[in-house]
C-alpha cells in the first residue's frame, strides 16, 4: 500500500528549503504528496520566477526542483480541496513536513483552524499521532509565534526553524549548502536517509582539511 510523506509548502519566504526536502525525499525513493499554499505560489513566483499551477503542476514542479520527474511518486493535492485524500486520517501516509511554515500556517495548525487543505493535513497528522515536522523561518518573532510553537510541540510536532550550521561546509558555505542543511535536518527528524550534509565527526574543520592534504 502506498504510504507517502505529505510535504506543505506555506508562504513564509524559503522556497528552496521545500524543494531540497521534496529533493531528499524523491532520492531516499520515498512516495510524496505535495500541497503548495495560495500563499506559497506567490512566494515561489518571486523567489524563483516560476509558476507553479494547478492545472500543470507536474510540469511546474518539474522546473521548480531542476530535474525530470519520470517514474518519480509523487501526487499534487490542491490547498482549496478539504475533500481530498490527505484531510482524512484514514488516507495513508507516513508523516508530514510543513516546510516553510509561516506563522499565520503555524497559527493555524495550532489552535486546529483547518483554514486550508495544508492546516487540515497537518492537524490530522498531529491527531494520528504520525511524525510532524514544522519549519518556521520568519523572524523576529512575537509572544503570540511563540506560544503557538509551543502548541505545536505540545502536540507532538518536531519544531524545526530553519537555521542551518556551518560546521559542515565553513563560513564559505554556498546557500545552496546552507540549504540543504536545513533539509537534512528535516530529513532527521522525518528518520529518513540522506547525504545531504556533512555530520559532525568530533574533529575541527582545520583538522578534518589537513587530514584531507594527508
Amino acid at each position: 500500500m502506498r504510504e507517502p510523506w505529505v510535504v506543505g509548502v506555506s508562504g513564509a519566504s524559503g522556497t528552496p528549503y521545500a524543494a531540497a526536502v521534496v529533493r531528499g525525499l524523491l532520492d531516499a525513493g520515498a512516495a510524496v504528496d505535495l500541497i503548495v499554499s495560495r500563499a506559497a505560489r506567490l512566494t515561489i513566483l518571486d523567489e524563483t520566477g516560476r509558476p507553479f499551477r494547478d492545472g500543470h503542476w507536474a510540469d511546474d514542479l518539474a522546473a521548480w526542483l531542476g530535474r525530470e520527474l519520470t517514474g518519480a511518486d509523487l501526487r499534487h493535492w490542491p490547498a482549496g480541496d478539504l475533500a481530498a485524500g490527505p484531510s482524512s486520517g484514514s488516507y495513508r501516509v507516513r508523516g508530514m513536513a510543513v516546510v516553510p511554515a509561516s506563522t499565520a500556517a503555524c497559527a493555524g495548525i495550532a489552535i486546529g483552524l483547518s483554514k486550508d487543505l495544508l492546516q487540515r493535513a497537518a492537524e490530522v497528522n498531529l491527531k494520528e499521532r504520525r511524525p510532524v515536522v514544522v519549519v518556521p523561518r520568519e523572524t523576529p518573532v512575537t509572544r503570540s509565534h511563540l506560544e503557538h510553537l509551543i502548541a505545536l510541540h505540545d502536540a507532538g510536532a518536531v519544531v524545526l526553524p530553519a537555521s542551518p550550521g556551518f560546521y559542515g561546509a565553513g563560513a564559505a558555505a554556498s546557500a545552496q549548502q546552507l540549504v540543504d542543511f536545513v533539509a537534512g535536518k528535516v530529513l532527521d527528524a522525518l528518520g529518513v536517509p540522506h547525504t545531504l550534509f556533512r555530520r559532525w565527526s568530533g574533529e575541527l574543520a582545520a583538522a578534518r582539511r589537513d587530514a584531507d592534504r594527508t
